[in-house]
C-alpha cells in the first residue's frame, strides 16, 4: 500500500492534526488538467495536496482538497463508526494519554473512553478534523510507536 486519501475542506487544520499525531509532511502541490481528470473521473479538477508521512517513511496519507468541482458529503455528519466504507485509521503510540492530549488542542474528541483489550493494548477512536475517525493502540509493555 502507497497511501489512503482524506478528502478535507481545512487542510491546513488536517496537517497540523497529522503532524501533532507524529506524521511529517513529505510534499505539497496543486493538481489540475487532463490527467487529473480521466484519473479520477471527474471534470476540470483542481485540488490542493498535502502528502504526510510516518516517521518510520512506510505509511502515508493523502489529504486532498478539492477546489473544483467542490467534495461532496454522501453520509451523516459526522458519520458514526458503523457507516459504511473506510473509518478510520489505526496509528501505533507509545504514550496513549499523551497523544490524546496533544490531539485535543487540536480540536479532536475521544468517541468514547480509553480501553484495555486483554493485557495486550490499551486503545481508543479519535475524531478529528472533518470527522475524520483515527485509532490509537498503545501496546502494553512499551513497543515503540509514533506520536
Amino acid at each position: 500500500m502507497d497511501n489512503v486519501l482524506i478528502v478535507v475542506e481545512d487542510i491546513e487544520a488536517a496537517k497540523a492534526f497529522f503532524t501533532e499525531l507524529g506524521m511529517e509532511l513529505e510534499g505539497e502541490t496543486t493538481v489540475e488538467g487532463p490527467w487529473v481528470d480521466q484519473t479520477v473521473g471527474l471534470k476540470d479538477v483542481r485540488s490542493d495536496i498535502a502528502m504526510m508521512r510516518t516517521p518510520d517513511g512506510h505509511g502515508k496519507i493523502e489529504l486532498s482538497r478539492f477546489h473544483r468541482p467542490a467534495a461532496i458529503r454522501s453520509e451523516p455528519h459526522p458519520a458514526p463508526s458503523n457507516t459504511l466504507g473506510i473509518r478510520r485509521i489505526m496509528f501505533a503510540v507509545e504514550d496513549i494519554d499523551d497523544v490524546v492530549a496533544r490531539l485535543r488542542k487540536h480540536g479532536a474528541e475521544l468517541l468514547d473512553e480509553i480501553a484495555k483489550y486483554e493485557d495486550i493494548y490499551r486503545v481508543c477512536f479519535v475524531r478529528g478534523p472533518e470527522g475524520i475517525i483515527i485509532g490509537l493502540a498503545e501496546r502494553l509493555g512499551g513497543t515503540p510507536g509514533v506520536g
